[in-house]
């Protein structure tokens, strides 16, 4: 069997970094959606310092990986800063919103059920 099949743009079964796949945009967010399937989408995002995602909430469980950077991150108004390496978990239905204190990369995993 061959593993180095195309996934969403990727190559399986071939050693990447999340840091390289993405490139900042100033004063802007940049994504690049890595899986897109009916129970699962994960997205990269690169934000430009001062970028934000306002409140919103979502229906989906969601975790959000740094992948490079510092991000503040509020969820039902609590803050929390992140940091390369860290990770949290956005609730469903619990509103939470994103913004760049630097420039900074990040991995959203969102979980759908069927």
């Amino acid at each position: 069997m061959d593993i180095k099949q195309k996934e969403m743009g990727l190559n399986a079964g071939e050693v990447f970094t999340y840091k390289k796949l993405i490139d900042y945009s100033a004063d802007a967010v940049v994504s690049k959606t890595l899986v897109d399937k009916p129970t699962c989408t994960i997205t990269l995002f690169a934000f430009a310092k001062g970028q934000r995602l306002s409140e919103h909430s979502t229906p989906f469980l969601a975790i959000v990986q740094i992948v490079e950077g510092t991000a503040r991150v509020l969820i039902a108004g609590q803050p929390f800063i992140l940091t390369e390496g860290k990770s949290i978990v956005f609730p469903s239905n619990v509103p939470h919103a994103v913004e760049a204190t630097e420039d900074f990369k990040m991995v959203l995993t969102m979980v759908r059920e069927k």
